[in-house]
């Protein structure tokens, strides 16, 4: 049985990178749209640039991953696409399983570039590469995860892109990219604690320049949670939703 959950993992993600995923125009998005709004904020004051690349990367991770991923379960659903791969047979776990790598594999690979880009200017100097792996695999998890359970939410796509985007940009403004999390007024600070952004920025900006261990540490393990609930609240809403 696992053996068939495996092989159709590793092919309905594939499916979906190659239908949807890399596309010109999602390619561009995930890159370009993070890389705006950080330079936008950047213009306004050049002092430490290298300090924004913990929030570039949570952003681009973030956008990379789940702005499919919201998407597409709502639109095979609409189309009957997911039903047939349903009857394949597939478990509906091994095939959740598979969307989200499939975002995962389409994240990694955009902000992989962006590090790239970013390291080679900045240099790499005391990065924590195990850390940075681990953060950016994890975050990339759980931003995958909240995409898929938006898309099981909602029974339109149009509904689905507002929703994500009515998730994402308190995040973007409220997750340590712009400002540190610390700086924010008591309320705005609780906020943020429950989003999963600010968890992903925090451990990449610990990986990048240095920081206490024991918050790294908490930082993944909060992000595993939230991928594990939100992949058991996305299989359970879908379920409901077929049976």
């Amino acid at each position: 049985m696992w053996r068939d959950d495996l092989r159709c993992i590793y092919y309905i993600a594939l499916k979906d990178l190659r239908a949807y995923y890399f596309k010109p125009p999602n390619i561009s998005w995930g890159m370009l749209f993070p890389f705006a709004f950080v330079l936008a904020y950047a213009l306004r004051d050049l002092g430490d640039l290298r300090g924004l690349l913990p929030g570039l990367l949570g952003l681009t991770l973030l956008f990379g991953t789940s702005s499919m991923e919201a998407i597409v379960i709502v639109f095979e659903r609409r189309i009957g696409a997911l039903e047939r791969l349903l009857l394949a047979p597939v478990r509906l776990p091994a095939l959740l399983v598979g969307k989200l790598l499939g975002g995962m594999a389409f994240g990694l690979t955009v902000t992989l570039a962006v590090l790239a880009v970013g390291l080679g200017l900045f240099g790499a100097r005391g990065v924590d590469w195990l850390l940075l792996a681990l953060a950016m695999l994890l975050s990339a998890a759980a931003f995958a995860a909240l995409g898929s359970f938006v898309s099981v939410a909602v029974r339109e796509i149009f509904e689905a892109q507002t929703l994500a985007n009515f998730i994402r940009f308190p995040m973007m403004f409220l997750g340590g990219v712009f400002i540190p999390v610390a700086s924010l007024p008591l309320a705005l600070q609780v906020v943020a604690r429950v989003l999963p952004l600010t968890y992903s920025v925090e451990a990449l900006q610990v990986a990048l320049s240095g920081g206490p261990s024991a918050v790294a540490a908490l930082d993944l393990a909060v992000l595993a949670a939230f991928t594990a609930a939100l992949f058991a609240g996305t299989t359970f809403v879908l379920r409901r939703k077929l049976d």
